[in-house]
């Protein structure tokens, strides 16, 4: 049967199905690649001595003991991850409304931090989290005065967070906090401590989002959160201009890198901040997304692999150096 009859002829010239035929062909005019390179793997520490927990929420992510977390590590180095990003399960007995843990030099991060570094010094870096949620008794990112998180005076707290993790080996602080001025604040404060060479990632457009639900109950916020929520200093959802400026003023205080939170919900917004800064821009696939990924890979209603690999690479197609991804050593396994 003839095709439509057009000036040029019965067919069209310009074939973009040529370049999909053989899968040759597909590789050489591929224009994003996913590479282990680009992934950063997020884990969970807890006290205790060959102790692995499940988290329920979080089929497949286990808290690890200080030793268990060190072979992890050990095992995401030689799969070529370049870092891990430390949360820790601090116990609640730890926990107060002045956060007086999150500053201790022996804390559960510092000690993992001292430990990985101590076994696999330069192999792989070491991300550090700058935040008081997991360390206070009310579950918020700062300190509470008269049911407000007040700013400056959590900033305070936070610049002394960032310095005993930098002393005790982390690689980069990452502020998650989303304080106003806290970038330019942990920075004045790691440089005045000799600590110039320590990186900050920042959580620069980190909105109060409902993804993240399975990662507060695996650091144990959740339950002392309660029904409160972060919106007074976390970002609206509805707004993506105010993240260009927050990206901006965190630059300007001296970001190394900046990320989105969550992921595949905010893929404008990591292509914005990408083509407005041309800085290195790092997004987070947070443990909502993980767990619906897996929730749906369990259900045989999604193909596993494929899924994943697809999530993450518009990640890459959207302008992202980097992603921060619980299945970080599954794919490096694939990859």
């Amino acid at each position: 049967m003839n095709g439509p009859v057009m000036p040029w002829g019965a067919y069209p010239t310009t074939r973009l199905r040529r370049n999909r035929r053989d899968d040759w062909s597909r590789r050489l005019v591929r224009e994003n690649r996913l590479h282990t390179d680009d992934l950063i793997w997020p884990v969970f520490v807890h006290e205790g001595e060959n102790r692995r927990q499940p988290i329920p929420s979080m089929p497949g992510v286990d808290r690890l003991s200080i030793d268990l977390l060190v072979d992890a590590v050990g095992q995401a180095a030689d799969l070529g991850i370049p870092a891990v990003a430390i949360f820790p399960a601090t116990p609640p007995e730890k926990k107060t409304a002045e956060a007086e843990e999150a500053v201790n030099p022996e804390n559960l991060i510092c000690r993992a931090t001292r430990a990985i570094k101590a076994a696999h010094g330069d192999r792989i870096g070491v991300l550090c989290d700058v935040a008081l949620d997991p360390y206070t008794s009310h579950g918020h990112d700062g300190l509470v005065r008269d049911g407000y998180v007040v700013n400056d005076e959590t900033i305070e707290v936070l610049c002394r967070q960032a310095v005993v993790q930098a002393q005790a080996g982390c690689d980069v602080i990452a502020p998650s906090d989303m304080m106003d001025g806290r970038v330019g604040a942990v920075r004045h404060a790691l440089d005045q401590a000799g600590f110039q060479q320590v990186r900050i990632m920042s959580y620069a457009a980190k909105y109060a989002s409902a993804f993240y639900g399975p990662f507060r109950d695996a650091v144990g916020s959740a339950s002392s959160l309660g029904k409160g929520d972060k919106q007074t200093y976390q970002m609206d959802p509805a707004n993506g201009d105010e993240a260009i400026r927050e990206v901006a003023l965190d630059l300007a205080e001296g970001a190394d890198m900046v990320m989105v939170k969550p992921g595949m919900p905010y893929l404008d917004i990591v292509r914005r901040v990408a083509e407005t800064f041309a800085a290195p821009t790092y997004v987070y696939q947070v443990s909502g997304e993980y767990a619906m990924l897996d929730a749906a890979a369990s259900g045989g209603w999604l193909d596993r692999r494929r899924g994943v690999l697809e999530s993450l690479l518009a990640f890459k197609r959207a302008g992202a150096d980097g992603i921060l991804t619980y299945f970080a050593v599954e794919v490096a396994r694939w990859l």
